[in-house]
């Protein structure tokens, strides 16, 4: 699924736009503060449906618009065009549509793309709460398994019914005996969770050391998968449930599972989240993208479209080379840069180009279609 054309109206500081995406590389150039990482916002909300910078969505909605709205075009590998639309009102439901029905989720779709996005400000996924790598780390295996999501799902829905019981027994109104069915349910799909997690960190994590120094993380640079669980199977994790069981009435919440794991990025032996300098976050974090974009490109048949705001800044001349070699893969890419010279072969024929200015201004200076231009 490739991804033709973004159209946007209202979206933060555009009051509309209307750009062609490239077949490969595009580059978005211009100068800082003209508006090149709300475009790459725009793209990841047409195709997601959220946003990939802000929890609160309101801030995408340009000042004293009512709403915004983004479409993005796709054509699939049989050739057939299709569009995905957003439209977002604060207060209202978000407005979602698929070759114009509704629809109540993007994800569910075959016409929308796989998208992978790194910002500066995304090393929260590094040094932030584990909560956020568990949440990626669920993507990715839903991205390589779509048939495995449910399991997240699955679990997610038996834990809080877990943690409900556990409230009605606290209070004396329910047996402490009916934990039991719960804790069995738990722990079959907390087991299978687990098993996909660690499925996917092992494919991921056998690229990412190459990528890792190649970038510049000087080091032996890993990813590993952290359990909470030392269970082998669901019989297991019931025992280990039923040995916390009292400390989780106490505390009135199921404090062992998946739902504890982690991922953690290593350089040595030592977890970059606490030992690591934010330019070596930076560089574990592009490589992470990678390593998951090369397996879903070996998984699922083409790479997802990749979106990197200012990532050249990060490198210097001979990694930016490699990156956009790696980038050369089949697959799309979008790179925001305030410098063209600092994206090797960005001045190419077939590369896509837009320029945008302060103000909201965008010009096609390159594209596989057409040239055109809107303003804001």
């Amino acid at each position: 699924m490739r991804v033709e054309r973004l159209r946007l109206r209202d979206f933060r500081t555009y009051a509309a736009a209307d750009v062609a995406i490239g077949p490969g590389l595009t580059v978005l150039h211009g100068p800082n503060g003209a508006g090149k990482t709300n475009m790459l916002e725009a793209l990841y909300f047409g195709c997601t449906s959220r946003s990939c910078r802000t929890g609160n969505e309101r801030e995408m909605v340009r000042f004293d618009a009512p709403a915004a709205r983004v479409e993005v075009d796709t054509r699939d590998r049989d050739g057939d065009a299709h569009t995905l639309s957003v439209g977002f009102q604060p207060g209202e439901a978000k407005r979602l549509k698929v070759d114009g029905a509704p629809v109540e989720r993007l994800t569910d779709s075959p016409a929308r793309p796989l998208v992978s996005v790194f910002l500066p400000d995304r090393l929260e996924l590094v040094k932030g709460a584990p909560a956020g790598r568990r949440a990626h780390l669920d993507q990715v295996v839903a991205a390589l398994w779509p048939g495995r999501a449910g399991n997240r799902a699955q679990y997610s829905r038996v834990l809080a019914q877990r943690n409900a019981l556990l409230g009605r027994v606290r209070g004396g109104r329910v047996d402490e005996g009916a934990l039991d069915a719960w804790d069995a349910e738990l722990a079959r799909w907390g087991i299978a969770l687990r098993d996909d997690r660690a499925a996917a960190v092992e494919r991921v994590g056998a690229r990412f050391p190459e990528l890792a120094s190649e970038l510049g993380l000087n080091g032996a640079a890993e990813v590993r998968y952290r359990p909470r669980s030392r269970a082998d199977d669901a019989e297991a994790l019931v025992s280990e449930l039923r040995e916390r069981r009292a400390s989780d009435l106490e505390r009135g919440f199921s404090q062992h599972g998946p739902h504890r794991d982690d991922l953690v990025l290593v350089r040595d032996g030592r977890e970059l989240k606490a030992y690591g300098s934010q330019g070596e976050q930076r560089l574990a974090l592009l490589a992470l993208l990678l390593a998951e974009r090369a397996e879903l490109a070996d998984e699922r048949g083409a790479p997802p479209l990749m979106l990197l705001d200012d990532v050249m800044s990060e490198l210097d001349a001979d990694r930016r080379g490699l990156l956009v070699a790696r980038l050369d893969d089949g697959g799309q890419a979008v790179v925001t840069t305030t410098d063209l010279a600092h994206v090797p072969g960005g001045g190419a024929p077939d590369v896509a180009r837009l320029k945008v200015s302060p103000g909201g201004a965008v010009l096609q200076e390159a594209s596989p279609e057409s040239s055109s231009e809107a303003a804001a």
